[in-house]
């Protein structure tokens, strides 16, 4: 099993919005990065849990955990020439862009600042809080994950 963190703006998709259908999947759609799209398409499994992190709002950070259920699978939206995700280079026989499902698991109790993070010498390594990080989509250790479970949150279940 492998780690991440993945960012979605909330006007996009909140962990409210996943929480609100525990037992449906979402199609993590839209990432046009190549480094993110990679690590989808090549290093996520099926099982894989996931950081999910609020970016471009007030108070980013963590709010709650996503599992990964199905293998990376062709985006979409890029082929749906309505859609700010569409690409126009590509096709259903050779896709440019890749996305794996997830499934909601829990909200983290308090949500988790970005300044929260910064406060730990254990997680001075997370690719999140490096300077000039824009990546939506970062692996994250198992010493990483182990220490923000066990230190800096609650668990709220379904």
């Amino acid at each position: 099993m492998r780690y991440w963190l993945m960012k979605s703006e909330p006007s996009e998709c909140d962990i409210d919005d996943m929480a609100s259908y525990p037992d449906k999947p979402l199609e993590w759609f839209g990432v046009r990065n190549y480094q993110a799209r990679n690590f989808m398409k090549n290093d996520m499994n099926v099982g894989d849990l996931v950081f999910f992190w609020h970016s471009s709002c007030e108070k980013p950070g963590i709010y709650g955990i996503v599992e990964i259920i199905h293998k990376a699978h062709p985006d979409s939206t890029q082929f749906d020439s309505n859609s700010k995700y569409y690409d126009a280079k590509a096709t259903i026989s050779h896709p440019i862009w890749w996305c794996v499902d997830v499934k909601f698991v829990t909200k983290t109790i308090p949500f988790i600042s970005i300044q929260q993070l910064r406060q730990h010498e254990e997680l001075v390594n997370m690719q999140v809080l490096k300077k000039g990080n824009r990546l939506s989509i970062t692996p994250i250790t198992p010493e990483e994950w182990g220490y923000i479970i066990n230190n800096l949150c609650l668990i709220k279940k379904k």
